[in-house]
């Protein structure tokens, strides 16, 4: 007998196996647009951090940047921000640690922080007398290694 063709039987089953794995395939896909949807909604503390530091680069005056302030979110929620500086021993140069507090999407549950740690070279939030004490300091520092050598 010459066989030149698929059985009925053997249709069937490449039929079912084919149904069976495309069911599967949907039913994770899904479930993966639906965790990605999640998570949108629920990590949102990298966007308002990202809003909160463009506020406080806005900042030219030290005072008002350490006191901090508030930032309008796009979904129209309302950051509160404010920053801790402190000087480096280079001029000019500060360490801001940055903390944020928001409404999580939707305005139901707590308030969800987050911190962000920059260093910036900020020459408006320097004092001369700042400036003058890390100039004397480099100074000495210099001085003693060169009676060293």
């Amino acid at each position: 007998m010459n066989r030149r063709g698929f059985t009925l039987v053997e249709v069937l089953v490449a039929l079912a196996i084919f149904g069976l794995s495309a069911v599967v395939l949907g039913a994770t896909y899904l479930n993966l647009i639906q965790l990605q949807a999640a998570m949108r909604v629920r990590d949102t503390a990298p966007d308002d951090l990202h809003w909160a530091r463009a506020a406080l680069l806005a900042e030219p005056d030290r005072a008002l940047a350490e006191r901090g302030g508030d930032v309008v979110l796009p979904d129209d929620r309302r950051a509160i921000w404010r920053a801790t500086i402190t000087p480096t021993a280079v001029s000019d140069l500060f360490d801001v640690t940055l903390e944020v507090e928001a409404p999580p999407p939707g305005g139901t549950g707590e308030q969800v922080r987050s911190t962000s740690t920059l260093r910036l070279l900020r020459p408006t939030w320097s004092t001369e007398a700042e400036r003058n004490q890390i100039r004397q300091q480099a100074r000495q520092r210099l001085e003693g290694e060169r009676r060293a050598l």
